[in-house]
């Protein structure tokens, strides 16, 4: 594992874009604090600029560099018992996400880890074109991905990975969920 990340982190350290097996599904990522990146996935996935990507964080420490986490919040995210990923309305020393930002500090080692070792969020989004299906093994997903990402993680290929976060709003300091 050690030097899979090291070799995603050298990827998005220098601008590319990875695919990775995460505490969800297959996800394609890149630094979240570089916008020339993030709009290669934009591009790659032919996806709308307006649907913002998840952004992972490594833990609370992370996540505070850039959001405003109460300890409501904390306590929410350590209660939950699947992934989840949180919207916040306000983004601080992010500006790759200028009016609001999906969060998720992933359960997965590999996927902490690598964030660990680039010091940076990273952006998550499935691995498909937009409005297809994302895949749910390693296998299935299409050749013209593969072809255009710059690395893909060799971990979890024959692990179906199949469930996507919960997804909950913060607004008015009550927590709204949009996808259980």
């Amino acid at each position: 594992m050690k030097s899979e990340i090291f070799k995603a982190a050298q990827y998005l350290r220098s601008g590319g874009v990875i695919l990775y097996p995460c505490d969800t599904i297959w996800a394609m990522g890149c630094d979240a604090t570089n916008q020339d990146a993030i709009n290669k996935i934009y591009n790659l996935k032919k996806r709308n600029i307006s649907s913002p990507l998840i952004c992972l964080m490594s833990d609370f420490k992370m996540a505070k560099r850039y959001l405003s986490i109460t300890d409501k919040i904390k306590n929410y995210i350590n209660t939950q018992e699947k992934p989840t990923t949180i919207i916040y309305n306000s983004v601080k020393n992010l500006r790759t996400y200028k009016n609001s930002i999906a969060v998720r500090i992933p359960n997965d080692n590999f996927c902490r880890k690598l964030i660990l070792e680039l010091d940076k969020p990273i952006t998550s989004t499935s691995v498909n074109f937009s409005g297809k299906s994302y895949p749910e093994y390693f296998k299935d997903i299409e050749a013209d991905i593969l072809n255009k990402v710059d690395y893909a993680v060799n971990l979890k290929r024959d692990v179906k990975l199949q469930e996507p976060s919960k997804i909950v709003k913060i607004e008015n300091d009550e927590f709204i969920t949009l996808r259980d």
